[in-house]
């Protein structure tokens, strides 16, 4: 993939059906978090500061086979489902497959928590 600049070209580059679950993680993360993605360390990460990485709070990655949806502090945020994975540090992330596995009020949900973790 080449470098893209922001998030709807990387989410364009990606083959089907990982194309499909980063556009509607765009569309639920940027409906929950008033700042813009932006693409940092080349993927796209939503922030509450500024600019990319200041008050970092989700992120999208695309792998060969699956799409991580990560918060950068997951581990903090109540998952009575057990879908949040423990990831690096206080960091957590759910892995999507299909278009079916991606939750909006589930994530909507979490988004909401991970942004109160900051205020």
């Amino acid at each position: 993939m080449s470098k893209p600049a922001n998030v709807a070209e990387y989410a364009a580059a990606l083959d089907q059906p990982l194309r499909e679950i980063a556009g509607k993680l765009q569309t639920i993360i940027d409906s929950a978090l008033s700042q813009p993605g932006a693409i940092w360390h080349g993927h796209p990460v939503w922030s509450l500061g500024p600019a990319p990485g200041r008050t970092p709070i989700a992120y999208v990655k695309a792998h060969s086979s699956y799409v991580t949806f990560g918060l950068w502090r997951g581990q903090e945020i109540p998952d009575a489902d057990g879908r949040l994975e423990p990831a690096a540090r206080q960091m957590a992330a759910v892995k999507l497959r299909t278009l079916a596995e991606v939750d909006a009020e589930l994530f909507t949900t979490w988004l909401n928590a991970a942004r109160a973790l900051e205020k």
